[in-house]
């Protein structure tokens, strides 16, 4: 868990609720994008009948019709959605030290 506290000389409530609400913000971003990597990875898992977990633990590019222009987006996708999942856990761990 991350706390996150605002010092400021003046206004410091107005200050906190700018900084919450840019990183509902940027939670709300990040949402989008990996449901749109998630909408991306689809077809390849269902094209071929397995997880991506399952794709990247065990097929090379032979197993692909596409070859290397599949075993290239693919993988590419995939961890693109294992960094917004990142991003999304660290951002919706951060709690404040306000009165709210």
């Amino acid at each position: 868990m991350t706390m996150l506290s605002v010092e400021s000389v003046q206004q410091s409530d107005e200050v906190l609720c700018l900084v919450r609400t840019a990183i509902e913000n940027e939670i709300a971003k990040l949402e989008l994008a990996l449901k749109l990597a998630q909408k991306r990875l689809s077809p390849f898992e269902q094209k071929y009948n397995v997880t991506s977990e399952y794709f990247i633990a065990e097929m090379a590019s032979e197993d692909l019709e596409e070859g290397d222009d599949e075993y290239v987006r693919w993988p590419g996708e995939y961890k693109l959605m294992q960094r917004l999942r990142e991003k999304l856990y660290k951002l919706r761990e951060i709690r404040y030290n306000d009165s709210d």
